[in-house]
């Protein structure tokens, strides 16, 4: 055992968890045999079963103690200059987005609108980011226990069309999901999310953001779902909010620390900007008429990126789609009734205690709040009289994008784009938007969801995945079953890593039929072929097609996906009358 003290000051006690195998560092050689074995926090958590309940406990603390930012930007770095896993050409990957407050309510039954499913041509990506999704007590800490409804929903629909579910993370009522095609993930990497409060003094999470961000063939892209304060007259406090969000959110990454420093950021959410100065007279006639244009000039949003340096960096399509604030629920009309106006409890705010990054703290410190959020919604309340104006239809839904600004040059500054020519295309992601709209079918919430999708023109850094894996033979319940893995790139592996059974169609990492351990004595040498051994009793009865994938704790992503293969039925299944004689050959 030894002590390990965070950043955030949290004081853990960390024991081996399998071998001791001592990690060597060899500087002088270009790949780093690292032997990091797992870490634990206390005895108990030795005995779990699950690769996901441990890593939901450890990863944020643990898996980020190895390695330094230093020694992943050096092994980059030496990785990206020989050139190896550049692609040639361009790939284009199409982007769906969709932003909601959904208004505590519960999802439709049928979203497949909202994704537009059946669009040509295919999407390679889904960031969806809600708000206000049901967050009581009893509710958000069962929720942090099981997934919830909106995610069931997006995951039950998009799973059967190939989709996986990359991450997510929740912040209360805000949400964000990031799903992507199976071919993909294998190339999504250094998976990170982080939230902001911004409600209540900054110590309450029903205003904020929450983000994620990774790498996506090499290029760092991050997602920013935010959720400001609302009401007409605080359109400065909602700018001030959102630069406090960026300031105060970062990432355990060397080369992407902070939300601006990636290549592409996405904005998005219920950003509560308001149509100002127009009375409602004139907004319903310019709206009914179809002359969008009219209201532009007073959007605040528009208003503050021509004030604003740093908004003036993010771009947005033209608002051709009507307000889509607020309307009487499940109806295409706009509830215009007298509007109220609260104190906003945000704007002297303290900074926000520095959070320790335990499953443990983060129940209790939910909890706490749960058992007061009666009393402190009565309390605001109080605070929130009539204000006795009507209220007025806005775009407060919106999404917006940033490539991150060139760099000048200078003298001492000799790196080079990793993803370009001598030169060439000093963004190498190229970002078009296709669609900006909403969708006016939904009526379940007062909001009408947003949908954008862009066009990602992007050169790939590497087109290899990290670990190439295998089924040997046939495989059947009937007998142990072989697979073979092989590390093709250096990387940070771990004896945490695990191999999960993953049956075509599957919903996320966590949705495995059963996994097993990598190798655990020590860690592999490059292009090494090492043979795992999957017990009988852990495969599936029945047939079936199925995938293996290669999931590393400390990228918090699968890095390798075998292609699909074939599970036969088992003679016990026969026995047992699971399947008909006669199947894949066997009799009883």
């Amino acid at each position: 055992m030894f002590r390990f003290k965070s950043r955030a000051g949290c004081v853990w006690d960390l024991a081996l968890r399998r071998g001791t195998a001592e990690r060597k560092v060899k500087a002088t050689e270009k790949r780093r045999n690292s032997q990091t074995t797992g870490l634990t926090i206390g005895k108990q958590i030795q005995s779990l079963d699950s690769p996901l309940e441990i890593f939901v406990i450890c990863a944020q603390g643990v898996c980020g103690f190895f390695p330094t930012p230093q020694e992943r930007d050096t092994d980059k770095g030496e990785e990206m200059s020989t050139g190896r896993f550049r692609s040639g050409g361009r790939d284009k990957c199409r982007m769906h987005m969709v932003t909601w407050n959904v208004a505590t309510a519960e999802p439709p039954e049928d979203i497949t609108s909202l994704l537009q499913l059946d669009v040509q041509p295919p999407t390679d990506l889904y960031v969806i980011g809600l708000q206000e999704v049901s967050s009581s007590p009893v509710r958000f800490i069962s929720d942090l226990l099981v997934e919830d409804s909106w995610s069931h929903v997006f995951m039950d629909t998009l799973a059967p069309r190939g989709f996986i579910k990359v991450t997510s993370v929740r912040m209360q009522g805000l949400l964000l999901l990031v799903f992507a095609k199976q071919v993909h993930l294998p190339y999504i990497r250094d998976i990170q999310t982080t939230y902001t409060r911004t409600g209540i003094f900054g110590y309450w999470g029903n205003k904020g953001g929450v983000s994620v961000r990774f790498s996506f063939y090499g290029h760092m892209v991050c997602f920013l779902n935010c959720h400001l304060a609302a009401h007409m007259n605080y359109a400065l406090q909602r700018v001030d909010e959102f630069e406090y969000i960026l300031e105060t959110q970062d990432f355990d990454i060397s080369e992407s620390p902070n939300v601006l420093d990636h290549k592409v950021v996405f904005w998005f959410g219920d950003l509560n900007f308001r149509i100002a100065d127009h009375g409602l007279h004139f907004l319903r006639s310019s709206i009914n008429s179809g002359r969008l244009n009219l209201l532009w000039s007073k959007d605040q949003l528009l208003m503050m990126k021509k004030k604003e340096a740093f908004l003036q960096e993010f771009e947005e399509g033209p608002l051709n789609f009507k307000p889509t604030y607020k309307f009487a629920r499940n109806s295409d009309t706009y509830d215009t009734r007298k509007s109220t106006v609260a104190l906003p409890l945000t704007m002297y705010r303290p900074r926000p205690l520095q959070r320790c990054s335990t499953t443990l703290l983060f129940l209790l410190t939910s909890l706490t709040w749960g058992l007061l959020s009666v009393w402190l919604g009565a309390w605001y309340r109080e605070l929130d009289p009539p204000s006795g104006k009507k209220r007025k239809p806005a775009w407060t839904d919106r999404i917006l994008w940033r490539i991150k600004p060139k760099d000048l040059p200078s003298e001492d500054d000799e790196k080079a784009s990793t993803c370009t020519d001598d030169g060439q295309d000093e963004y190498p992601i190229m970002v078009t938007q296709d669609k900006y709209t909403s969708d006016m079918s939904y009526g379940v919430s007062d909001h009408k969801p947003v949908i954008a999708t862009f066009s990602l023109e992007l050169r790939k850094c590497f087109d290899t995945p990290m670990v190439h894996i295998s089924p040997v033979g046939v495989w059947s319940a009937d007998q142990d079953a072989v697979l073979t893995y092989t590390v093709q790139e250096d990387f940070m592996s771990s004896t945490w890593d695990w191999i999960g059974l993953y049956k075509v169609g599957f919903k996320s990492a966590s949705d495995y039929e059963t996994f097993v351990w990598v190798r655990e004595n020590e860690l592999p040498e490059i292009n090494e072929v090492i043979q795992i051994s999957v017990d009988k009793d852990e495969i599936p009865l029945l047939g079936g097609q199925y995938v293996l994938g290669y999931y590393s704790t400390n990228m918090q992503s699968i890095l390798g996906l075998s292609s699909n293969f074939q599970i036969l039925e088992s003679k016990r299944a026969v026995m047992e009358g699971l399947v008909p004689e006669g199947i894949n050959g066997i009799n009883k």
